[in-house]
């Protein structure tokens, strides 16, 4: 599976763990502001609800924090539909170490920057593999409905 689709779960808030709320330091060349702390509060909440639902291989749960509007290249929430179904059909565990390295305000959106890792035990094996691992890479959330979604770049 491409890097983009893994990216579109993890860093908008579809996976795991210990986030870190505070940016690296002075962000050179990314757009936007630094977000509020509240908004990364926020962010880090939508996540950790996300992670729960992802851990219990739960498809809908995971797909109610993406926007319907959700592109990002030609990657959209079917296609992320169906990527779920492949990994939750591949592994029978998945685990995720997200951390948050920066979020940014761009008028409605948060450019949330992000690293991480994902593996997943393979099912009838039970050997934990990696599956992906990512260095400070963008996706996009929009507060949809009061609640934080992934919206993705809509490029």
């Amino acid at each position: 599976m491409e890097r983009r689709t893994f990216m579109a779960l993890a860093a908008g808030g579809l996976l795991a763990v210990p986030l870190a709320a505070e940016a690296q330091g002075p962000a050179k060349g990314l757009p936007g502001a630094p977000a509020p702390r509240n908004v990364v509060l926020e962010l880090q909440q939508a996540l950790a609800l996300a992670t729960g639902r992802l851990q219990a291989m739960d498809e809908a749960g995971v797909l109610s924090h993406v926007s319907d509007r959700y592109r990002s290249d030609s990657l959209t929430k079917p296609a992320i539909r169906e990527q779920l179904w492949a990994l939750f059909s591949l592994y029978d565990a998945l685990r995720a170490r997200v951390q948050i390295d920066d979020v940014r305000t761009v008028g409605e959106d948060a450019w949330v920057y992000s690293t991480g890792e994902v593996s997943g035990r393979l099912r009838g094996f039970g050997t934990w593999m990696p599956v992906l691992a990512w260095k400070h890479e963008p996706e996009v959330a929009r507060r949809e409905q009061g609640v934080w979604r992934l919206y993705g770049d809509q490029k």
